[in-house]
């Protein structure tokens, strides 16, 4: 035993160092994608799901807000009205639109009595202008059971109400919802667009799911009325610029009556992402209200992020310093360990993937692993600009308005 442990090449302290640290990255990595990444889809598969009785399923409200999106609504809205559910209304707030939303809302009225509209002056408060359209909507509702989405976005299934009803049924008072991108397979950047929304909702799922719940998306979301009542509506976040989805949840979510809807047919789909452009736009609204969410649960990711960028630069340093020093016992445990976490990071995110449509990764999942959170830094600075640029221009205009003439 002794002349097969000395003829081992040993470590230098450097080598141990950077051993370790391959090491630690390389478990916290794995503990991510094996036991949070996957947990919704597992808890999914283990929870026997039992068809309610259509007389236990409560009525509800759809709440869904436009602006200036005619086109998608036009299209979109049958979708919403014709859902297989025994009792239900659908309330939609123009929100100062100058195309044709109007029109389509009145136009429907006349084809589906349960639909109900209203609308907010255009020169409405910019900062807390869907927060208006949305209390209005609420005040307005007949039913506790409130969901959520928006005028560019189709439900995946005519049981995508039903699929929210029965939650409610269990006694949940919040429900989030997956909602994918359809983006044209020749729009640059798809893959990484989807990849990105993919690991955002699961990230919240993840975290709803264990009893964490930080932040939600207005495109698929539900709570109760009561609920809103009781925090005083968006007083908590009111004169804050967005965040009347995420950052409302994240002020609002109860941990033990959060609940999740993770079935195909409780999706929804974001439709016209043609550009770039149009999905950072919608992207910045939740980089721009992060940085005011309370609570521990959402900086998980941040270790996450961290020790992903410390294990591939392990991996880079590892052979590097084997070829230095002439021992490449480091070199194989990177390789050994970059083929373990690839192969269960493929599998964790390709089986999430696959479920909620989200695309295929092989080898680009390298790519977007590593470009994703840079990305989102940069789109984060991109957004911090903006609402700068945006906030002196609006001090501008209220300085000009209430100078005498």
């Amino acid at each position: 035993m002794n002349s097969i442990s000395m003829s081992l090449p040993r470590l230098t302290p450097a080598e141990w160092i950077l051993a370790s640290t391959l090491l630690l990255s390389f478990l916290t990595q794995l503990l991510f994608y094996r036991h949070l990444y996957s947990l919704p889809l597992r808890r999914r598969e283990k929870k026997k799901k039992i068809p309610l009785p259509v007389e236990s399923l409560p009525p509800i409200t759809i709440i869904l807000t436009s602006k200036n999106s005619a086109e998608m609504l036009s299209q979109n809205l049958p979708l919403i009205m014709e859902q297989d559910y025994p009792d239900f209304e659908v309330i939609a707030v123009n929100r100062g639109s100058i195309d044709d939303t109007d029109t389509i809302l009145k136009v429907a009225r006349y084809k589906y009595p349960h639909l109900y509209h209203t609308y907010i002056p255009k020169d409405a408060d910019t900062i807390n202008e869907k927060k208006l359209a949305l209390t209005l909507a609420i005040k307005a509702a007949k039913n506790n059971c409130l969901l959520f989405t928006e005028a560019n976005c189709r439900p995946c299934s005519k049981h995508w109400l039903r699929e929210f009803g029965e939650e409610f049924a269990q006694g949940k008072e919040v429900i989030l919802g997956f909602s994918r991108l359809e983006i044209p397979l020749n729009t640059p950047l798809r893959g990484l667009m989807q990849y990105d929304n993919l690991i955002h909702h699961l990230k919240f799922l993840s975290m709803a799911t264990l009893g964490k719940p930080f932040m939600g998306s207005g495109r698929n979301l539900a709570y109760k009325k009561d609920l809103f009542y009781k925090h005083k509506g968006y007083s908590s976040i009111l004169n804050r610029e967005g965040g009347e989805d995420d950052l409302y949840i994240n002020r609002i979510a109860p941990p033990k009556k959060t609940g999740v809807a993770l079935s195909p047919k409780s999706m929804t789909e974001t439709c016209n992402i043609n550009r770039f452009s149009e999905w950072r736009t919608l992207k910045s609204a939740y980089l721009h209200t992060r940085r005011h969410y309370k609570g521990y649960a959402f900086r998980i990711f941040s270790l996450e992020t961290l020790t992903k960028y410390t294990l591939y630069l392990s991996l880079i340093s590892a052979p590097i310093l084997g070829t230095i020093t002439g021992n490449h016992i480091l070199t194989v445990l990177a390789l050994t360990l970059f083929i373990i976490r690839y192969t269960v990071q493929k599998k964790v995110i390709n089986r999430n993937s696959h479920h909620f449509n989200a695309g295929e990764y092989r080898t680009n999942l390298l790519f977007y692993d590593i470009f994703q959170p840079l990305s989102n830094i940069r789109l984060k600075k991109y957004t911090t600009k903006r609402k700068k640029i945006k906030s002196r221009s609006r001090s501008r205009t209220h300085t000009q308005s209430h100078t005498p003439g």
